[in-house]
């Protein structure tokens, strides 16, 4: 049994450490904040409940992979598991087009909606069952990829494979969910893992999701220090040898896991170069980082006028201000208790591409300057969704509003992000180690060691990074204790 020191509290550190304990490891995570869950969180604003994290969560189909880790982390636990009939849908000239359950009643509706379409129509059908086959979600076992529909997605955007497609709304609908930017494998996958009943909710947000993995960790007999923020991971002859924090309290340990955002690991805790494959992301401009700004509403209405998620157009006159042309709206009727009976909670979203989000990280240095612009965006999100839906006018009270530079003081990530790096076209998602050179015994578990990110990379991130100490556990240790008796012979202290 080793002794493993877990820095960061998010959902990485707290499946390393659950793993850790079901290994028979002794695990103490230490998190800044004054709740555990890191991105997977979500607060009050008076009777209103405000969720920031879970818009579908990949892994709720049995037959996945991610199933059985979810299980084990106790995220899904007891908790009931919402399945809408429609992911989002989009608006263009009066007519709406939804991303249904039902992939075949997804086909005939663009089908329906336009024959001069047919052709990419069907392959964009088949691209999707694929993406199924070869992770297991029809029933039948695990299929080899089929890399010849997938192929004709690699090379473009969704931006581009959006522009194949005459109908407008279909164009709308294909540019308008996450970005242009994005290579359109991503989109996709994430056709294929909804309607594949692989992206579903659990219900109760994300803060009664991180709850539960809590719960899981401490009845397994892990330590969690909350407020308990890292200042400096200390590095000695090829060891991390302890962890200084900022209240001048100093721990040990065999292991340490960083599970905080490596950026701010290697830049301002350990002063160790940035592993190889993370700096050639950094560098590689098919790779960028994103962040989004958003505001939540009180609707003092029941009957939302459109359902679960929506892609709206944003008015060119908010454009300048929001950076895009598209807003992502959710409500929350489904949750009966997020908000107090006959209204629900609306919340808005635009993405942020990297330059917009570290401007508005920079920004927030100046007080005044942060607030007004706060107050623009959410002036700009309500009047998009407003134009959207004339029904919800006057009947939209602002809760809250939050940018990339929330995220960044909440989470020290860069420019804000809350994702892995974002991929373009030509781009498969590399995998990078999460061994340190220059710290024997100092392992990563983030999910930027895997794009683009997300609660599923992150808590398989924490798996590895106890699969890695177990996999040398012995001879670190031995390791250790020698210096250790060498340093005491010298009349040296090893702490």
């Amino acid at each position: 049994m080793a002794d493993i020191l877990i820095i960061g509290g998010g959902v990485s550190g707290l499946s390393a450490g659950i793993y850790g304990l079901l290994s028979g490891h002794s695990v103490t995570v230490c998190e800044k904040n004054a709740v555990a869950g890191g991105n997977l969180t979500g607060w009050y604003r008076g009777e209103y409940y405000i969720d920031n994290c879970i818009h579908w969560l990949t892994g709720t189909n049995p037959a996945s992979k991610a199933y059985g880790m979810w299980k084990t982390l106790g995220l899904l636990g007891s908790a009931d598991v919402y399945r809408p009939e429609s992911l989002y849908t989009a608006e263009c000239c009066g007519i709406e087009l939804s991303l249904y359950r039902d992939l075949q009643k997804f086909e005939n509706e663009m089908l329906a909606l336009s024959p001069a379409d047919a052709r990419e129509i069907r392959s964009l059908v088949k691209a999707v069952r694929a993406v199924q086959n070869a992770e297991g979600l029809n029933g039948n076992g695990r299929a080899k990829k089929d890399m010849r529909t997938l192929y004709r997605y690699y090379s473009v955007t969704t931006g581009e494979l959006a522009d194949r497609f005459r109908h407008p709304l279909i164009k709308k609908f294909i540019s308008s969910f996450i970005g242009e930017d994005f290579g359109a494998l991503a989109l996709i996958t994430v056709f294929a893992e909804f309607t594949g009943g692989n992206a579903d909710l659990p219900l109760g947000g994300s803060l009664c999701a991180a709850k539960r993995i809590v719960r899981r960790f401490k009845e397994l007999g892990g330590r969690l220090l909350l407020n308990k923020e890292a200042v400096k991971i200390n590095v000695s002859k090829g060891y991390a040898r302890s962890v200084s924090f900022s209240d001048n309290d100093t721990l040990y340990a065999d292991y340490i896991v960083a599970a905080a955002d490596p950026y701010y690991v290697f830049d301002k805790l350990t002063g160790l170069p940035l592993p190889e494959t993370l700096s050639k992301m950094n560098n590689d401009q098919r790779y960028s980082r994103f962040s989004s700004c958003h505001a939540a509403f009180a609707a003092d209405i029941s009957d939302v006028p459109f359902s679960y998620d929506a892609a709206i157009d944003v008015p060119m006159i908010y454009q300048n201000v929001l950076g895009s042309k598209y807003a992502a709206l959710r409500e929350f009727s489904f949750e009966t208790s997020f908000a107090p009976e006959g209204k629900t909670v609306v919340q808005a979203m635009t993405f942020c591409g990297e330059e917009r989000s570290g401007e508005l990280t920079a920004i927030r240095k100046d007080e005044e300057e942060y607030k007004r612009r706060k107050e623009s965006i959410a002036h700009c999100l309500q009047k998009s969704v407003e134009y959207a839906y004339p029904k919800l006018r006057n009947k939209l009270k602002l809760l809250d509003v939050w940018t990339p530079a929330t995220y960044n003081g909440y989470f020290n990530s860069v420019c804000g992000s809350y994702m892995s790096f974002a991929f373009s076209k030509r781009t498969l998602p590399p995998k990078a180690g999460n061994r340190v050179k220059g710290a024997v015994n100092l392992i990563l578990a983030t999910q930027w060691l895997r794009s683009p990110g997300g609660l599923p990379n992150a808590a398989e991130s924490g798996k590895a990074a106890i699969e890695t100490v177990n996999s040398m556990s012995g001879s670190v240790r031995r390791r250790l204790a020698a210096e250790k008796q060498t340093e005491a012979a010298a009349g040296k202290s090893y702490d």
